[in-house]
């Protein structure tokens, strides 16, 4: 069955950075497209980077982009997202999916929270 485990969250200090990984299992992850999003307390899960199955293909959301890099290793099936100049407004649970995981079987993993605070 599909899987996403989401990891690396927890908290740090505004400036800060963190890294964090996603493994994937029950599909073929190399051919998936894979995004990172995030929930913030009382706000709608927002799409937050975007790889293609090819590493050449990335896109970010205004917010986060020139501080967050999205890459991959299909090796590994791991997807990661590396986040750096941190504030408090990138303070979520963040998760990673793919738009054709989502639309077959509605499935999410349980997300890791990041957490940006003095």
């Amino acid at each position: 069955q599909v899987q996403l485990v989401e990891s690396g969250g927890g908290l740090v200090q505004p400036g800060g950075s963190l890294r964090l990984s996603c493994t994937a299992s029950g599909f073929i992850f190399s051919s998936a497209a894979m995004n990172w999003y995030r929930q913030a307390p009382g706000k709608e899960r927002e799409l937050v980077a975007t790889i293609g199955n090819t590493v050449s293909s990335t896109n970010y959301a205004d917010s986060v982009k020139g501080r967050f890099t999205i890459s991959r290793d299909n090796a590994k099936n791991t997807v990661y997202l590396q986040m750096n100049s941190l504030n408090a407004e990138d303070t979520a649970v963040y998760y990673c999916n793919s738009p054709g995981i989502i639309r077959v079987f509605g499935y999410w993993g349980q997300g890791t929270q990041v957490t940006v605070s003095s």
